[in-house]
């Protein structure tokens, strides 16, 4: 009986998760170029890199063929601690992530989760500034990977 609550606790978390608006913006360039430019403008926002995973290389290691995906992992202190002094739990969704990837049709899209969207279950206000900080600088940051 435990383990079919967990499972359904789990289906339930991942539904929500999945839920969540992403936002997303095409790019004429490739997902590597995409991302080299999104990290040059994190860098030049004053904004910390923290990881590049590269999926698509991760497949081959085992052999897989994927297409192209990227994800950046990046964050701002300004932005990131006022989230988590008004609640520590929004520590689950930073630092920021950032997917670049091509789909079936060749189209390379930048996409990320709507911060709001994403602290929306936390005692945290959709339109609170950080919140709405965040907003706006992932969107000027992926118009700035994508041109």
């Amino acid at each position: 009986m435990k383990s079919l609550l967990l499972a359904s606790a789990i289906a339930m978390t991942a539904t929500g998760a999945f839920a969540s608006e992403l936002i997303k913006v095409p790019s004429n360039k490739s997902v590597s170029a995409t991302i080299d430019a999104l990290e040059m403008a994190v860098k030049n926002a004053g904004a910390t890199v923290f990881a590049r995973v590269d999926h698509a290389a991760g497949a081959t290691s085992i052999g897989a063929d994927l297409s192209p995906a990227e994800v950046l992992i990046f964050g701002n202190p300004k932005l990131g601690t006022p989230a988590m002094e008004a609640d520590i739990r929004s520590g689950l969704y930073l630092p920021l992530k950032v997917l670049a990837y091509e789909d079936e049709t060749g189209q390379v899209f930048l996409t990320y989760e709507d911060p709001a969207e994403m602290m929306s279950d936390l005692d945290i206000a959709a339109d609170a500034p950080f919140v709405t900080g965040m907003q706006g600088a992932l969107g000027k940051l992926s118009a700035a990977a994508t041109q």
